[in-house]
């Protein structure tokens, strides 16, 4: 059982996926993802068209490429001291951070799928506290970075970030490289999230769904305490809505509202996964898995370190999955 505390974050409400026997089809005609791509390309090769068309009409010339992009975080093991220009509540104790990179031609220098080290010292502490985190931001976006942070009760460093006010400086450190990732790596893959642990998740969506040559599938378990707690729902919904044939979304509460058709209600169980997940052995599969230490394990058995997967365990070695079919983040 994991602990009440196990599956938290926030997210605002739209449609998804119920849960129901025989979800590992991906039901939508061939074809129809493809036509609504193409349609929304177009769309947005003729906006790009017009807009180069005018600019060119009233200044004369055609515009001018961007510089080359200049990473932030360069792996050198350099803290790297950011500016706090937005902070925005997306849930009662959940925070979206905006940090400033050095120039409007920087980006944060993550790769995928990678994530940064913050580092904060208070004025009382004997040694600085170093955490982990995901942008949500895309790895290409110039001149800012984002994180989403949940702030946990005696937790230091989200409990700094909440504090924080616009125009202070925090430390980072990075890019530290998780799982190497090329598109079509695998056909399948399913990512288990808890919590905040969808962040690492919606950086390897974000990476498979934006490369028109990455033809992989997605399932999302995404588990939290309730609605409110869902981070980046519309995103996913999103993703359901334009790729139907490829991504699915499954959600699991501890209080899911009354007769939600789209949630399922209580923890992520073995019943649920032998549903969603593909056959042990049936192909080229992966399965991801981040969330707090309860859930770890759970499902998977926890790391013995950042560099140790440590043995596999839980939920998933009962259903047959092998050490080599499972990366916990």
């Amino acid at each position: 059982m994991f602990a009440r505390t196990a599956f938290s974050t926030a997210r605002q409400c739209a449609r998804a996926t119920p849960l129901k026997q025989g979800v590992r089809r991906y039901a939508t005609p061939a074809g129809e993802e493809k036509k609504s791509s193409s349609g929304l390309l177009y769309a947005l090769v003729g906006l790009g068209a017009a807009a180069g068309g005018y600019y060119f009409y009233t200044t004369g010339s055609a515009p001018k490429p961007l510089p080359p992009a200049v990473p932030t975080l360069t792996g050198d093991g350099q803290w790297i001291d950011l500016r706090l220009t937005e902070t925005e509540y997306i849930s009662p104790n959940t925070k979206r951070l905006r940090f400033a990179l050095p120039s409007e031609d920087h980006v944060s220098g993550l790769k995928i799928a990678s994530c940064l080290l913050t580092k904060y010292k208070g004025p009382n502490d004997q040694k600085p506290t170093i955490r982990p985190y995901t942008p949500t931001s895309d790895e290409g976006q110039r001149g800012y970075m984002d994180l989403i942070v949940k702030k946990y009760e005696g937790g230091p460093m989200s409990t700094h970030l909440h504090d924080m006010n616009v125009d202070q400086m925090l430390a980072f450190k990075g890019p530290l490289l998780k799982y190497e990732w090329t598109p079509n790596k695998h056909d399948h893959i399913t990512l288990i999230a808890g919590g905040t642990g969808i962040t690492p998740m919606y950086q390897l969506m974000r990476a498979i769904f934006s490369n028109p040559e990455d033809k992989t599938k997605v399932t999302v378990v995404f588990g939290n305490l309730s609605e409110q707690d869902i981070l980046l729902k519309k995103e996913l919904v999103d993703l359901e809505n334009t790729y139907p044939q490829r991504f699915k979304a499954f959600y699991v509460l501890d209080n899911a509202p009354k007769d939600a058709g789209w949630a399922t209600q209580g923890r992520v169980t073995k019943e649920l996964l032998k549903t969603v997940l593909p056959e042990p052995g049936s192909g080229n599969n992966k399965i991801f898995v981040c969330g707090p230490p309860g859930m770890y394990k759970a499902i998977s058995g926890n790391k013995k370190s950042p560099a140790d997967q440590g043995e596999l365990s839980g939920i998933l070695k009962d259903l047959g999955y092998t050490k080599d079919d499972v990366f916990k983040f």
